[in-house]
């Protein structure tokens, strides 16, 4: 198995990967036609995500340096071994100058979250107040549902603004929504048959496909869900109040006729993940669907990636009383895997009303900057030839474009002309129902004068199809 340490924080995981990968195949230590290892296994062993060891291997696969056979996996290119010794230096720096300028990529397909507003000073500030008060209680394992005040500080703030009654002892904390994602499949069981949104955020059904848990896609563009197909279905994944990407609010009828769906039958639930739903910029926010669960169906998911930093990796979920004996049962042994230094920080981060402060700060900065790039739109050329859709809500927004160019041609030229951009046709998990010609704008990251340049090249991109 290739074992490499990539701790170079300046340089992307992927790059570092493909570099240590083709480094040791010009050396010969790895040779022709030698089998490499699949992605998952390779993931797995050096501790990272599927997606760098997938962009690494895309990577060598373009250059020359690897290939693939269908169902069989990757091996090294007989090219590569022939002519080691005649590669040109420079090409090799040049390459690597290729890939670093990546960097500089303006990146409207990124879910990442704006960080210059975080609240260093206060955060800071409440940190050493946690180590000089708790100074004992950080030593001592906590409970596998998390420290008890962070969910008591979570059960207040659900209620008063999230409308939800719920008690602490309803609440698990985890490091990131996959993480919960995994310890809902652990619950529930893995035998068990799933139902996902389509389309959908990718990453959620590759939670589910590596649980090894069975899935089905239900089609949330429709107007009317086809029950008939999901009576096998133990539970069904969904974001109601904002689905990603497709910027849908679930209307109140769906959410009813789901609740009955889960009442039918014992042991059916709705997995509620609304962890976009703090960005709603006009009207009042959108009721969640366990606030209208009366038979404790819904099991609810959110986190405080989107609205304090990603990498704070602070995430919860809610589960119904019914299943909290059963969770007791199954999964108690586990550690809660956030280290209760940030639980403490950031209950007293949520009690002191910090929370709040920094949740309008953020609100009304995004509800702005989303405007702007609206109004930069529609004074622009490319407002003659697409349509701005669901805008009231969220961090992204969808893009629909009046052109004959396909997504894919459409993605490559934007990335050589120096735009990283993704379309929803990118997220259909069943290929025949996708569409085409949507962009995914994620505009948290972006800045109001590379979004400008953004959209003269999508402008110039477009003009080869008039």
């Amino acid at each position: 198995m290739l074992t490499y340490i990539l701790n170079d924080k300046s340089t992307p995981l992927y790059i570092q990967l493909y570099e240590k990968i083709k480094k040791d195949i010009l050396k010969n230590k790895i040779i022709a036609n030698e089998k490499l290892p699949s992605k998952r296994k390779l993931a797995a062993h050096l501790n990272i995500a599927l997606i760098t060891v997938e962009n690494a291997y895309d990577q060598l696969i373009a250059e020359g340096y690897i290939y693939s056979i269908e169902k069989k996996g990757y091996y090294v290119s007989t090219l590569i071994e022939k002519s080691i010794h005649s590669i040109n230096k420079k090409k090799i720096k040049d390459s690597k100058q290729i890939l670093d300028n990546r960097k500089n990529y303006y990146d409207i397909a990124s879910l990442d979250v704006e960080t210059t507003l975080f609240p260093f000073s206060i955060w800071s500030k409440l940190m050493r107040e946690i180590l000089s008060e708790k100074n004992k209680k950080l030593l001592i394992r906590t409970s596998s549902f998390g420290v008890y005040e962070l969910r008591i500080a979570i059960s207040k703030h659900l209620y008063c603004f999230h409308g939800l009654n719920v008690e602490a002892e309803q609440i698990i904390i985890g490091a990131g929504s996959e993480y919960l994602y995994s310890m809902i499949i652990k619950l529930l069981g893995f035998n068990k048959i799933y139902a996902l949104e389509n389309p959908g955020y990718n990453k959620i059904s590759k939670v589910y496909n590596c649980n090894n848990a069975k899935v089905k896609y239900i089609n949330i563009e429709s107007s009317k869900i086809e029950f008939n197909q999901l009576e096998d279905v133990c539970a069904i994944h969904l974001s109601p109040t904002h689905q990603f990407p497709t910027g849908i609010v679930m209307p109140i009828n769906t959410k009813l006729d789901l609740l009955r769906w889960a009442d039918k039958k014992d042991n059916r639930f709705i997995i509620e993940d609304d962890y976009d739903s703090a960005f709603k910029f006009k009207g009042a926010p959108i009721p969640s669907m366990m606030s209208i669960d009366n038979n404790e169906n819904v099991i609810y998911l959110n986190t405080f990636s989107k609205t304090i930093a990603p990498s704070i990796r602070i995430s919860y979920m809610i589960i119904p009383k019914k299943l909290i004996p059963i969770y007791k049962e199954k999964l108690g042994f586990f550690s809660c895997t956030v280290p209760s230094f940030e639980q403490y920080t950031l209950a007293k981060f949520i009690d002191e009303g910090y929370f709040e402060r920094h949740l309008n700060k953020m609100k009304t900065y995004y509800r702005k900057k989303k405007d702007l790039f609206f109004s930069l739109i529609e004074n622009s050329k490319l407002n003659n030839i697409s349509q701005i859709i669901y805008k009231d809500s969220g961090l992204h927004f969808l893009l629909k474009l009046d052109t004959n160019i396909n997504d894919k041609t459409l993605i490559e030229k934007a990335f050589e002309k120096g735009v990283k951009l993704s379309c929803l046709s990118q997220y259909y998990l069943k290929p025949s129902t996708k569409k085409e010609h949507i962009i995914v704008i994620n505009f948290s990251l972006i800045s109001k004068d590379n979004f400008i340049k953004v959209i003269n090249i999508i402008e110039d991109i477009l003009s080869l199809d008039q």
